[in-house]
């Protein structure tokens, strides 16, 4: 499953910026363990401070990522399942 995740910084993640490309691996770390992959990892400006591209094998996994990430307090994160193009296809044929 692909998920995107629109991250915001918090109060302690700003105020320990240099130590954010390590909290990325170890962000990267936490995915794995749950079978997880951190495809892409983009800074942006605008309403968040970063968005992720990540694959989990299911939707808890995925949840059990995000919260233990989440909770050393750094970010905050909204998540969207992402469905691929081709079954995004498949779901739109089978409408009746």
């Amino acid at each position: 499953m692909h998920y995107i995740i629109l991250g915001k910084y918090t109060e302690e993640g700003i105020k320990n910026m240099k130590d954010s490309p390590k909290r990325l691996e170890a962000a990267q770390k936490v995915a794995n363990s749950f079978g997880g992959e951190i495809k892409h990892f983009y800074l942006t400006m605008g309403r968040f401070d970063f968005v992720s591209i990540v694959e989990a094998p299911s939707n808890e996994a995925a949840m059990k990522a995000i919260i233990t990430i989440a909770s050393a307090g750094a970010i905050t994160t909204e998540t969207l399942v992402a469905i691929p193009t081709e079954e995004y296809k498949e779901l739109v044929k089978a409408l009746p």
